[in-house]
């Protein structure tokens, strides 16, 4: 099976060693997978997701994208670029009231053409079905829209990072690398439900940790198994990943001390995510 793609990163991205960080951390070998180098606008691995989810929109026949997320989201910003860069019109809904002056974010999404809503009554958890529902009555009065929840955090999103799972073990294979643990931040659970499912579906031998910088671990773990859905499991017979997800926690003094009350509280990578592979067999490459 083959999915289409909309080109937008440069890809490899680098696969660099952090002695740096090893020394500081007195850890063993660290590398870092660099997509902060895939070279489209400040997308960083999100490049990979709206490759498929601006290709999609196409296929779809859409007119126009409908993106969501915080004011602060870079993602909406860069998946208006996504949109302009295929001839495509983008709708951006924000929660919260908009403040002056406004984010750099929302700048860019607004320099890219989006239309961009701020809805103050819409909480976190409405946003992905405001997108769906604005997508719907778009359509439904002449427009053909295409709605993009938070993060780009679909089936078809994650194919990105699942294509991403096999260029990393290329790169391993190539440098004779044998990673116990590849590490991810999860905020929206797009990125780690691709490396889930790139693992299973070309039979890598990499175990995934994702870092939840976002949400609790106990929201965090259903998000991560609605993005590995039916589509992606076309791979495999089980449409929901098997195994089971783990949690842990990394305790590290000063955190709250060092922040202003009410700060930053949910950016510490201090939840982690841990999907473990249990039995079956490698699923077939697409090509």
């Amino acid at each position: 099976m083959t999915f289409s793609r909309f080109p937008l990163a440069v890809l490899p991205t680098p696969l660099t060693r952090a002695p740096r960080l090893e020394r500081a951390l007195d850890a063993p070998p660290i590398w870092i997978k660099r997509d902060d180098l895939t070279g489209f606008a400040t997308a960083g691995t999100k490049a990979r997701a709206l490759e498929f989810l601006i290709a999609d929109a196409r296929i779809s026949g859409a007119d126009r994208i409908v993106a969501t997320g915080s004011p602060s989201s870079n993602f909406c910003a860069v998946a208006a670029l996504a949109a302009r860069a295929a001839g495509l019109g983008c709708d951006v809904l924000y929660s919260g009231a908009p403040t002056a002056p406004r984010p750099l974010t929302v700048q860019l999404a607004t320099a890219a053409g989006a239309r961009v809503c701020f809805d103050p009554s819409l909480a976190r958890e409405e946003l992905d079905a405001a997108a769906i529902a604005h997508a719907d009555e778009l359509t439904s009065s002449g427009t053909r829209a295409y709605p993009v929840p938070r993060g780009g955090a679909t089936a078809v999103g994650a194919l990105g990072c699942a294509y991403a799972a096999r260029e990393l073990a290329a790169q391993c294979a190539q440098q004779h690398l044998h990673p116990a643990a590849v590490v991810v931040a999860t905020g929206s659970g797009g990125s780690q439900a691709g490396l889930v499912a790139g693992q299973v579906a070309f039979g890598l031998p990499i175990r995934v940790i994702g870092a939840s910088v976002s949400r609790p671990v106990e929201h965090a773990r259903p998000r991560l198994r609605r993005c590995l859905g039916r589509r992606l499991a076309k791979r495999r017979t089980s449409p929901e990943p098997r195994g089971a997800v783990a949690r842990r926690h990394l305790h590290r003094e000063g955190d709250d001390a060092a922040a202003p009350a009410g700060a930053c509280r949910h950016r510490r990578p201090d939840r982690l995510l841990e999907y473990r592979r249990a039995g079956g067999g490698p699923g077939r490459a697409a090509p």
